[in-house]
């Protein structure tokens, strides 16, 4: 099959700090390697950050926030608009990136792009966004307005499995917003990050209101206790989230940490078997598993569990797993070795819990390529609540299927689950359907929609341990987010009355 008419990205240079409008060397000494999963090598090396590096980002970003929070809304769109023309003609230069550092599919990756690319469009659209309130004589003499205000340096730690989207749905909204950035991508994947800052530079960016800090924990508990640091956005695992909550809610900051999933589908006995089928199939194994919002569970209602395990066999058996990059490709690498071993882990843990093993796709070997982080897609059935591959987040591809009598005894179960990212709901009965999501405790519903992410003016967020705080990311939520509100109330001498006044202004 032909490859991808973009070429594969190879760039061998060691992956430094974006501080200041320029490349910055990491103060520590430490380094990690960054390896391609398709091939197993290594392929770049990451310098890792230090506290001091942390301390001059925000400097950087300190110095260049008072004039950029001053510049006109309209003059930040504009500057946002310019960045949205850069990345849509380097879109599929970044589905590389994705594809050598994270393994996912180039076709998956273009995806990617384009939903990130559609915050970008939404932050486009700032002026209109921050836009006040006003009521006139709200008392005699008194009006009153609201506006929105931006926080100051805020800062961005972000996951392996989307290192351009979830950066997008962060950097674009707080920097139209009038806010300074320091993003701390992923050490998996990090190159995007920095192709990212060379196009805000190029789109007329000031430097210091888009900074990246490349690291590990030193440099994530570092943005958590700087003082001058105001808010944290994060997506990652659940207890990683919560520490970010803890710890930066602890030291003041306003904090969103979007956590862990396990995300079920329910199938009705009245859904349409092959539309189900090909929804878990891309929900479950798409990006080997390893999204936020993949399907991990399949709640298979009354007697549709033997209508529908058979063909997933099928379809799971006849993946197409190899190198992303060429174009008929269904499924890439894992990210790393050790991600891969988990993975398998959770499938040889499954087998001793006494699931059905269905489908085993453990020990993959792509021709040619027998040093990648491949393995297959995995299918189980009888899988009870008990068992850890039921309760714990794989990211992977592993489907559990779990049997279930009625309606209400899915709605229960997805509902007593810790976890309540994503859901999907697949039915021809309208009624059922609404019924669902109205009792369902889960953040983001589909109907007859495997992977319901919202699109870029609605927000993303889950409900119970998959999000930490009170707002949910891009949208109007993350204006919200990145923004303090104000309130004035003012009146003039011509309407002041005489003496002192002590009682509250009221309408009356």
């Amino acid at each position: 099959m032909a490859l991808a008419s973009t070429p594969a990205y190879t760039r061998t240079q060691d992956l430094m700090h974006y501080i200041g409008g320029a490349a910055v060397p990491a103060s520590s000494g430490r380094t990690q390697a960054v390896y391609n999963p398709t091939t197993g090598a290594v392929a770049r090396q990451l310098q890792l950050g230090s506290a001091e590096d942390v301390d001059k980002a925000v400097a950087n970003a300190q110095a260049a926030f008072p004039a950029w929070a001053d510049a006109p809304p309209l003059r930040r769109a504009r500057v946002m608009f310019k960045f949205l023309e850069l990345l849509n003609k380097h879109r599929d230069d970044i589905a590389a990136m994705i594809t050598a550092e994270h393994g996912k599919v180039f076709t998956d990756a273009q995806g990617e792009v384009t939903r990130g690319i559609d915050i970008v469009e939404f932050a486009c659209g700032v002026p209109q966004l921050l836009k006040g309130d006003y009521t006139e004589q709200v008392s005699t003499g008194i009006d009153n307005w609201t506006m929105r205000q931006p926080l100051g340096v805020v800062a961005g730690i972000t996951p392996f499995n989307f290192p351009f989207m979830v950066p997008m749905w962060m950097a674009p909204v707080a920097i139209a917003t009038g806010n300074a950035f320091i993003l701390k991508p992923s050490e998996r994947d990090p190159s995007p990050s920095l192709f990212m800052a060379e196009l805000f530079k190029q789109a007329g960016l000031p430097d210091g209101i888009f900074n990246v800090v490349q690291g590990d924990k030193v440099v994530v508990d570092a943005l958590l206790n700087h003082p001058d640091v105001k808010a944290i956005s994060f997506v990652g695992s659940t207890p990683i989230a919560q520490y970010i909550y803890e710890t930066g809610a602890r030291n003041g900051k306003r904090v969103q940490a979007l956590g862990g999933a396990k995300n079920h589908m329910v199938v009705m006995p009245d859904a349409d078997i092959d539309q189900a089928v090909d929804a878990l199939i891309g929900a479950a194994y798409g990006s080997a598993g390893e999204r936020c919002m993949a399907i991990s569970v399949a709640v298979l209602v009354g007697d549709v569990a033997d209508k529908i395990i058979p063909k997933l066999a099928e379809r799971a058996k006849q993946l197409k797993v190899k190198n992303g990059m060429e174009l008929d490709a269904e499924m890439g690498p894992i990210v790393t070795a050790q991600a891969r071993d988990r993975i398998e882990g959770y499938v040889a843990l499954g087998v001793e819990e006494g699931a059905q093993l269905v489908v085993d796709g453990r020990g993959l070997k792509v021709a040619g390529l027998e040093s990648g982080f491949f393995t297959g897609g995995t299918l189980f059935d009888h899988v009870t609540p008990s068992m850890r591959i039921y309760k714990e987040e794989i990211f992977g591809p592993v489907l559990a299927c779990v049997r279930v009598a009625d309606f209400a005894q899915a709605v229960d179960l997805v509902n007593a689950h810790e976890y309540g990212n994503g859901v999907a709901c697949f039915t021809s009965d309208g009624n059922v359907a609404r019924e669902f999501a109205r009792r369902i405790q889960v953040g983001m519903v589909g109907i007859n929609v495997p992977i319901p992410v919202p699109m870029a003016w609605h927000g993303f967020g889950g409900w119970k341990k998959s999000l930490f705080g009170d707002m949910h990311a891009y949208g109007e939520e993350g204006v919200r987010f990145y923004t303090k509100q104000k309130s004035v109330m003012q009146r003039w001498p011509a309407s002041i009355g005489k003496g002192a006044e002590f009682v509250m202004p009221t309408s009356r």
